[in-house]
């Protein structure tokens, strides 16, 4: 804008008079310019008096390319688009891992999986270092909240570590059999805790996050988008996505916040869509998977309106860190866009780094790694790959053997960033195999389980997973019907999956989950021993072998399998009330009764051990005992029949007879007849 013209002064005029003028004249001309920044002016006075607030807003498995900010015609993103209006858009923004737990991770510590130690969705768990966006933020005096609606993000796994309020609620039962959407939530009931977080919280200077699962397969997308996307269901969850993403924007409007705060949303990971062969996403890092929106909108417009510099979701933490002028920690590995937002341009050629492991830790195939650098795309496989995204974006027409130059080039930048990014020993902190985590990932179409080869043998000696595509959709596909009860079908799918795979470890294991759904206990056994004959330490098909000799009749088989489960993983209180069962079974009171109380001992909110352990005192004699455990057992599960009806017995054996038909009364309440 040119500078404002200056006043005719009639000659003679007072000096006070000429300032009074031009005063008047400055007073307009800052007010004009207000206006054209978009600031309204009601906030000006209170945007430079405080920091501004943090929002970020995750969206899983949302593609760039579907919506319409970048250029999609089949699908109305109007909120997303808005917010892209008022900030910055970055055209060519990549994940580092395309796996929900460990890019979120990447994400809110600004570090690659490579030191974080985060490669996976299980069996692992965020460590106390690096830290977290939100405890940086929390301790400068920053109120945070968070709200997350899948279980893949549950506190369990560290993602909760420094925000005073981090809403995940899932269960994660080892015994009870859930419905499928307890362990995610649509997105109206996040939006619902978010807006009720921060109608609490927004007079405070706050960090909030909210996360979106909901174009996650499979694509549900509610009513009135479920009709108009019929075809395309994926586009209307993320229509749906876009309409919360609204009601938080809104309430920032209402609130005078909108334009004191920043404001970041951004995509975990992409979605394959069939491409390469891959329905979901986690198995390969072609940029269908890698390549996610990200819009920054800051307190005031940014210069720029779109960058198609390289950025990675680890820039996300320095970026936000810069702009509230505080320092960042040396581990963060990611790169401030500050002077990108400020519209200047990257002085060096930028290099992305990409994984997954997902191969490898649940199949032992090999590995994936991969470096983005200018136009090409090298990925290290055992069949290496090279792509020119500028005449081939979709990554079809593999150019290794043709320009074998530039891939040594490009593989020796990788290794060297891989020595770069890590440190002499990853900081997650390692975590058995839950039997519930893992059966709850399942209905999240996550393969929770252990591929039970030897992670020390070299990726080059492995299947390329570009051999096995075909096999990991049967075993998704297999993995789907089992969560639907379609257990023969599974059984159908993963037995085609052994004619490429005999001796997978996860195919016989899911194969024996399927036949013990079916009770027939016998292929069962006979699947899970082929797992232990390839792997035997694999801790839960001990535990699911131990359960399946106790439904066969063999008790021996039960007692000696679950004690060998408990050897390998001493927090597995199933395996410990299921051993108390087996020794009940067998009359071994005393040895069912501390095997009971091992399980409480784990997990004292266990009310189904509590009812055991109750009823073994009663009959032991231990009345006033059993009566104190099945009370405890009543108010861990009010709404379980079974509780009522064992502390009727102990009632009546106290001879309470009036409190015991109370009991009764209500098991009947409970479950009616």
């Amino acid at each position: 804008m040119s500078a404002p013209l200056q006043p005719s002064v009639v000659e003679g005029t007072p000096p006070q008079t000429i300032m009074t003028i031009f005063m008047r004249v400055t007073v307009l001309f800052l007010l004009a310019t207000l206006s054209v920044t978009g600031l309204p002016l009601d906030t000006v006075a209170t945007a430079n008096k405080s920091a501004p607030n943090v929002i970020v807003i995750t969206i899983d498995t949302l593609r760039a390319d579907h919506l319409g900010c970048y250029g999609y015609k089949q699908l109305r993103t109007p909120n997303i688009d808005s917010l892209a209006a008022d900030g910055v858009r970055f055209e060519r923004a990549y994940t580092p891992v395309p796996i929900t737990l460990p890019a979120h991770t990447v994400i809110f510590t600004g570090t690659y999986p490579t030191l974080n130690g985060m490669h996976d969705f299980s069996a692992n768990r965020l460590g106390a270092q690096p830290p977290t966006l939100a405890a940086l933020l929390r301790d400068k005096g920053y109120a945070t909240g968070a709200v997350v609606a899948s279980g893949v993000l549950d506190s369990r796994f560290g993602l909760n570590r420094g925000f005073d309020f981090y809403y995940d609620h899932f269960h994660f039962n080892r015994l009870q059999e859930s419905h499928l959407d307890d362990m995610e939530r649509p997105g109206n009931i996040v939006a619902d805790e978010a807006l009720s977080w921060l109608s609490k919280n927004y007079t405070k200077r706050f960090f909030f996050w909210m996360h979106l699962y909901d174009p996650h397969y499979p694509y549900r997308p509610p009513a009135p988008y479920g009709e108009e996307y019929k075809s395309h269901p994926y586009d209307g969850e993320i229509a749906f996505a876009d309409e919360q993403v609204g009601r938080v924007l809104r309430f920032l409007k209402e609130k005078g916040l909108y334009w004191r705060s920043i404001v970041v949303l951004a995509g975990d990971h992409g979605e394959g869509l069939g491409e390469h062969g891959e329905q979901t996403h986690g198995f390969f890092i072609y940029n269908s998977t890698l390549h996610v929106p990200l819009i920054i909108h800051l307190p005031e417009n940014s210069r720029t309106k779109q960058s198609s510099e390289l950025v990675s979701l680890a820039d996300i933490v320095p970026t936000i860190l810069q702009v509230l002028k505080l320092p960042v920690p040396t581990q963060v590995q990611g790169k401030g866009l500050l002077p990108t937002l400020a519209g200047k341009r990257q002085e060096e050629p930028r290099s992305l780094y990409s994984e997954t492991f997902l191969p490898r830790l649940h199949f032992n195939w090999s590995e994936l790694r991969a470096i983005e650098m200018g136009k090409y795309h090298f990925i290290e496989a055992p069949r290496p790959e090279l792509y020119d995204l500028m005449t081939d974006p979709g990554e079809l027409v593999n150019l290794y053997s043709q320009m074998s130059g530039v891939a040594a080039d490009l593989r020796g930048k990788l290794h060297s960033m891989i020595r770069e990014y890590t440190p002499g020993e990853e900081l997650a902190e390692k975590t058995g195999l839950d039997p519930a985590l893992m059966e709850r990932l399942k209905s999240l179409g996550y393969a929770g389980f252990s591929s039970g080869g030897d992670q020390k043998e070299r990726s080059s000696d492995l299947p390329d997973p570009k051999d096995r595509i075909q096999v990991y959709e049967l075993i998704s596909e297999g993995m789907a019907a089992s969560q639907h009860g379609q257990y023969q079908e599974s059984v159908q799918k993963l037995t085609s999956a052994l004619a490429t795979e005999p001796n997978s470890v996860p195919v016989h294991y899911l194969l024996g989950l399927d036949y013990y759904h079916l009770r027939n206990f016998a292929s069962a056994i006979d699947h899970f021993q082929r797992v232990l004959q390839t792997s035997p330490d694999y801790s839960l098909a001990v535990y699911q072998l131990g359960l399946s000799y106790a439904q066969a009749g063999d008790m021996a088989g039960a007692i000696q399998t679950l004690q060998r489960a408990l050897q390998l993983d001493s927090t597995n209180f199933a395996a410990a009330y299921n051993l108390g069962a087996a020794y009940m079974h067998e009359g071994r009171a005393s040895e069912a009764a501390a095997a009971f109380r091992q399980s409480i001992t784990l997990a004292p909110d266990y009310a189904i051990a509590h009812i055991a352990l109750g009823e073994v005192m009663l009959y032991q004699g231990q009345v006033d005992d059993s009566l104190a455990e099945l009370r405890k057992a009543v108010r861990l599960a009010p709404q379980d029949p079974r509780v009522h009806r064992a502390l009727a017995k102990a009632l009546e054996a106290k001879g309470l007879r009036s409190e015991a038909e109370q009991e009764l009364r209500k098991a009947g309440e409970v479950n009616p007849r």
